[in-house]
């Protein structure tokens, strides 16, 4: 008993030692407060729906739904397409990968579309007009006829990009009709007059096939006809993707995968009152709707609302009706009565096919429910299809917010000039790609806010060229650095003033990139700030170097991991490496530096004794012999070496063959336009100089005389008196003739000395 009360009083004793214990350490401890920083760290979003940046706050914890327009698949994707795709895989990558949300990430592919069943039903009629072998006079009669219907087409445009685009085909078609016929009366060879009609029939592509389509569309009756032209480009698509390093969908929904979801959506936006059948379509109520309580239609751009060409427009060519046959011209098409020569899916209203914008509700709905966090696609698609899409969604679930933030990535133009399949003005993805890296591209984009309009040309292009050197020669640098010097950073204190001024930038320079990130992830900042990282770290390695001194291996190291992650974060780069760009050969396999670089870096070894050899010795063959070592023979094998004087070691640099080659070809353009410009000096200068000479042999007095066209009577000296009219020359005329007769004067005395 005795024992147990002792132990009970030792517990008690202990306790409260531990209570008082805490309460003197809490009494030592003061709270960080809290600034005007805080909210900085928080994401924030540019909202369509507010036009402001708010606050970014998820329905549920970490997880974020999404759902973003993806393409109609009848054409080659172009880098207007790209402007969305890889803004929104930038955006997705760094609230992923940065932000660390939980993304379920929802596309669609629209594979049922009035653009696709005019391209897939052209194209086949196309090609069943050739595969007839029609003869030359057939073409020419048959062009002129549809020359003629596209000429009256152009008189009822009033676009006028489209209007412009439209006689540029017409003045194409009618030079390469031009030149068909004449081949054809001068009795040229049948292989020229061959290559004149294939040139023509792919030139006329557009109003001949639009005037087949005319006489024929109907007669197209097989769905495979529409699934080919889809599934080919579809695919084409994917590959575009993939070569821009776009990350994948979780999930692709497909509108002809869809077509009973997507009726029972439109049966329930009927049974609550805002749609309606008419004619064997289904047409949404967009009166009834925006007067109804807690709704309201075009939230995105209410001041569209009156814009009937744009809501044509997005009915589609092949669905316009009668005037009257809707409730009102703003209501739009959930459900399309298909025509002879239409694909069609039945439906309790009779055979058709969904219209464009319900594909996307009833799509996005099925997959993510009945309210989704962020909802993207182009800023041209804000009205009418997304207004649309919120308004069924809306009326589907009677709701009043389906979407809560709907992000729109900005517009992009060649040049200034919009572009466009529509008007045929648009560079293609592969075609981009032909000119500039993956890369490249993605840096290009990352210097333009995600939502602003970006001109896609030579300069912008010419800048990310620029940023992505600085940054692949940084990192060489220090991996050099650490590879050559990984002694010195085991026992070497070098972590002084100039260290902890570079690591006090580093935290800044972070804090600013972070709170970039936070302002609606706002690349252009977050990539300047990142440049001028690269730059600071660059001076502290430069100043190092001048003092024999071995950089801090931690700090600058620490500097690389971070740029490496950051630039994986964007996409511009990938691998498991921790500093650099990955580095691909052209098997597709990566390079292990390790194995490599030892190697390379005996070779550099010995090549920097040759070299201290020649310099006391005074051969310059072998120094010579050692620059094309250099300057020629590394870069074919991918690696660069830089000499620095003194007792510094060449950096070696793993570097893509391509890029140094490309590199090396700059330098000897800009040498060859330096000795042109040198030499077109030089000219400049001898003909100057032989024309000063030429006028110096001309007498004074005959000088004037040579300008018959000016004067027509002249003193005896060979002054003129009167212009060629007749006319006696003024006073202040004559001053200014004799003062150039005396400046002649002196200029042929000093000739004639000579």
């Amino acid at each position: 008993m005795f024992f147990k009360n002792n132990a009970i009083l030792n517990i008690f004793k202990y306790s409260t030692q531990r209570i008082s214990f805490i309460n003197i350490r809490m009494q030592h401890w003061t709270q960080p407060c809290l600034d005007n920083q805080t909210n900085k760290s928080q994401l924030h979003l540019y909202n369509s729906l507010t036009r402001e940046t708010n606050l970014f706050v998820p329905q549920s914890g970490n997880k974020v739904t999404w759902y973003s327009c993806g393409p109609t698949v009848y054409d080659a994707s172009h880098m207007g397409h790209a402007r969305s795709y890889i803004s929104f895989d930038i955006l997705r990558r760094v609230m992923s990968d940065y932000f660390n949300y939980d993304i379920y990430y929802v596309m669609n592919i629209t594979d049922v579309d009035d653009k696709i069943i005019n391209r897939a039903r052209r194209n086949h009629l196309i090609k069943q007009f050739r595969e007839s072998n029609p003869s030359n006079e057939k073409i020419l009669q048959d062009l002129d006829v549809s020359l003629k219907n596209y000429r009256e087409k152009l008189l009822k445009t009033t676009d006028a990009d489209k209007i412009v685009m439209i006689n540029k085909i017409l003045e194409s078609v009618v030079s390469c009709e031009d030149q068909f016929r004449k081949a054809i009366s001068s009795g040229a060879s049948t292989a020229e007059i061959d290559h004149l009609k294939e040139d023509l029939l792919l030139k006329s592509h557009d109003p001949l096939s639009e005037w087949l389509d005319a006489q024929f569309g109907s007669t197209i009756t097989e769905h495979r006809i529409f699934s080919e032209l889809t599934q080919y480009w579809e695919k084409e698509y994917n590959e575009d993707m993939k070569s821009l390093n776009i990350r994948p969908a979780d999930i692709i929904t497909r509108v002809s995968q869809y077509i009973p979801e997507i009726v029972a959506y439109i049966e329930r936006i009927i049974e609550n009152g805002f749609g309606y059948v008419c004619n064997g379509s289904v047409y949404f109520d967009t009166i009834k709707f925006g007067s109804s309580e807690n709704h309201k239609y075009a939230k995105l751009v209410p001041e569209a609302v009156g814009d009937l060409a744009a809501l044509a427009e997005g009915e589609g060519d092949l669905s316009q009706l009668n005037p009257g046959a809707k409730k009102s011209d703003r209501d739009f098409a959930l459900w399309k009565a298909s025509k002879v020569g239409e694909p069609y899916w039945p439906s309790p209203w009779g055979n058709g096919r969904p219209g464009w914008h319900i594909e996307c509700s009833a799509m996005a709905s099925d997959i993510l429910g009945n309210s989704i966090d962020i909802h993207t696609g182009g800023v041209d698609l804000k009205f009418p299809h997304h207004d649309n899409e919120i308004a069924q969604a809306e009326a589907h679930y009677n709701c009043s917010q389906w979407i809560n933030y709907f992000l729109h990535a900005g517009h992009l133009t060649i040049d200034g000039c919009k572009m466009s399949k529509s008007l045929k003005n648009f560079v293609t993805v592969k075609d981009a790609l032909k000119k500039n890296t993956s890369r490249q591209i993605r840096l290009a984009f990352l210097l333009h806010a995600w939502n602003a309009t970006l001109d896609y040309n030579s300069n912008v292009l010419k800048e990310a060229e620029q940023i992505e050197k600085l940054f692949m020669d940084f990192f060489l640098n220090v991996k050099d650095i650490i590879r050559n010097n990984e002694s010195f950073s085991l026992t070497s204190h070098n972590y002084k003033e100039e260290e902890k001024l570079l690591q006090n930038n580093f935290m800044e320079k972070k804090q600013k990139i972070h709170e970039a990130l936070c302002d609606s992830i706002n690349t252009v900042v977050a990539v300047q700030q990142m440049q001028s990282l690269v730059k600071l770290a660059n001076i502290y390695i430069g100043q190092a170097r001048q003092n024999n001194k071995v950089p801090n291996h931690a700090v600058i190291g620490g500097i690389a991991k971070y740029l490496t992650k950051m630039l994986k974060i964007f996409g511009v780069n990938d691998g498991d490496q921790e500093i650099g760009f990955s580095l691909v050969d052209v098997s597709g396999n990566l390079k292990h530096e390790e194995i490599v670089m030892p190697y390379i870096q005996l070779v550099a070894e010995f090549r920097e004794s040759v070299r201290k050899v020649a310099r006391e010795k005074k051969v310059p063959e072998i120094l010579k012999m050692c620059d094309e070592i250099r300057d020629t023979k590394l870069p074919e094998l991918g690696v660069q070496l830089e000499d620095h004087e003194g007792n510094n070691l060449p950096v070696v640099k793993l570097v893509d063959k391509e890029t140094l080659l490309k590199e090396r070809q700059q330098k000897l353009d800009e040498i060859e336009k330096k000795r042109r410009e040198k030499e077109e000096l030089k000219q400049k200068q001898l003909e100057e100089k032989l024309m000063k000479e030429a006028k110096a042999k001309v007498p004074p007095s005959e000088m004037f005389k040579l300008e018959q066209d000016k004067y027509s009577l002249f003193d005896e000296q060979g002054i003129p008196t009167h212009d060629s009219n007749g006319e006696k020359l003024s006073s202040s005329q004559l001053k200014k003739l004799k003062k150039l007769y005396t400046q002649q004067e002196k200029l042929y005395q000093k000739y004639l000395e000579s």
